[in-house]
């Protein structure tokens, strides 16, 4: 691999078997010349250099090497935490937004934050939620800088998705205030607040969020619809969970558009009763 040119300390544009390429990592190419070969071993991401990738690589050069290496660093960090493994694509998407929040942050620049609050996003998802926590002290301390707190959850987001390649941002911030909009049913309806550390509730919201994904990417569970019969003799045995989930499925489709069909319901009802009688 040859070195033909860098664009910061941490971006650089080789030469490969004929194609070009541009590789991040850190100190790439640092010191080398035009022709001289470059030290694999640097390289933490790969990028080809061509018209479909142009906005790709136009992205990359126009973020700092401080923030490219600060982004390597939380990954590092991030995928034996979750146990997941960040695309390129996802590298570059988080290394985007760490750029242009700290670039907001150094501008007093405020854009405020109206989705779903922090408690809930704590909640919904705990584990990437602790690891966006301790994204957020990795830049505090790699920049001199104090984040504020509503960086916490859009790195969340970044985390779940990375753990979900079909996701994106968006679908999950829906997903999320939709979950969030569905618990917030349950407890109103059994006047109730729920043990957020629960496993029940842990198992509860991990249903919601399968349930939802299929939704948002307009897939179907592969089961064979349930006998209706079953959904009939559930309405009787568990009236108030089932009650429960005909607001919930009114819900979702003055919100979303989506209907929710014979199995969802009835593994919805299971669940609901499961998550209000079992807290403990």
């Amino acid at each position: 691999m040859k070195f033909k040119k860098s664009y910061n300390n941490s971006v650089a544009l080789v030469e490969e078997n004929g194609q070009e390429l541009i590789v991040v990592g850190k100190g790439i190419g640092f010191g080398l010349k035009p022709g001289m070969e470059v030290d694999v071993s640097k390289i933490e991401r790969r990028y080809r250099s061509d018209e479909e990738s142009m906005s790709e690589i136009s992205q990359i050069k126009e973020i700092k090497a401080q923030v490219l290496n600060a982004t390597t660093k939380i990954i590092e960090m991030a995928e034996p935490d979750l146990n997941i493994k960040f695309t390129d694509n996802q590298y570059l998407t988080l290394a985007d937004h760490i750029n242009f929040a700290i670039q907001r942050l150094q501008e007093d620049i405020n854009i405020g934050w109206s989705g779903v609050s922090r408690w809930e996003i704590k909640s919904l998802f705990p584990k990437e939620y602790k690891v966006a926590e301790k994204a957020v002290k990795i830049l505090d301390s790699e920049f001199q800088i104090t984040l504020p707190e509503e960086e916490i959850v859009l790195l969340t987001y970044h985390f779940v998705n990375a753990g979900n390649d079909d996701s994106k941002v968006q679908d999950t911030i829906k997903i999320s205030k939709l979950i969030s909009g569905i618990v917030d049913i349950v407890q109103y309806r059994y006047r109730i607040v729920f043990d957020t550390e629960s496993f029940n509730y842990s198992r509860f919201i991990t249903h919601l969020r399968a349930l939802m994904v299929r939704k948002v990417l307009h897939q179907e569970s592969g089961e064979d619809e349930l006998d209706p019969t079953i959904l009939e003799l559930m309405k009787l045995k568990y009236a108030e969970a089932f009650e429960t989930v005909e607001s919930i499925s009114t819900y979702l489709e003055g919100k979303a558009g989506w209907k929710l069909n014979q199995n969802d319901k009835l593994y919805l009802v299971l669940h609901i009763w499961r998550v209000t009688h079992r807290q403990n």
